[in-house]
């Protein structure tokens, strides 16, 4: 089984809408994806990145947030260093992205992929 979290109640990972808005878009023009996963791995410049791609499958020891039409897979390692945190969806002059706002990390890189903890 898998533990379901609605960001709508206090949760240690929430979406806002506009990010919720953006994964339930891109999901629903990829045929055969649930949602988007998002993992926080080894590397970058600072040490940890965060990798985010669309998932068809479900692991058992997914965490699933649910917000509105999106839902987001969390493995519980990559959670360990998200609690806390938000993901965003921001469009600017440079780009749009995803990007994490995340109270864990004590510094982050310029383009907000790569991050350390104290």
């Amino acid at each position: 089984m898998f533990e379901v979290m609605d960001t709508d109640q206090l949760t240690p990972f929430r979406l806002t809408d506009r990010a919720a808005a953006r994964i339930a878009d891109i999901v629903a023009k990829q045929p055969g994806q649930l949602a988007l996963r998002v993992e926080v791995l080894a590397g970058g410049c600072n040490g940890f990145q965060y990798r985010f791609n669309l998932d068809a499958n479900r692991d058992a020891e997914d965490i699933v947030i649910e917000h509105h039409d999106a839902r987001v897979f969390i493995d519980r390692a990559s959670m360990d260093l998200l609690a806390g945190s938000e993901l965003d969806y921001t469009e600017a002059l440079m780009g749009a992205h995803f990007a994490v706002r995340n109270p864990n990390a004590a510094s982050s890189c310029g383009c907000g992929t790569s991050f350390s903890v104290a």
